[in-house]
């Protein structure tokens, strides 16, 4: 998912979503050139363990 989707999809606002993904290390995002995909249920799993984002 691209964070326009992902941002509609999980209803966290993009910039939020660019502050998550920032780490090179993030197990739940792509690196396409310079743009930034999510692995939704990678993702998804990260959400449901955090309290608070």
């Amino acid at each position: 998912m691209t964070l326009e989707e992902a941002s509609a999809y999980f209803g966290i606002g993009q910039n939020k979503l660019r502050e998550l993904t920032n780490s090179d290390s993030c197990p739940y995002v792509i690196w396409c050139g310079n743009k930034r995909l999510i692995k939704r249920k990678l993702f998804l799993e990260y959400l449901e363990k955090m309290y608070s984002i």
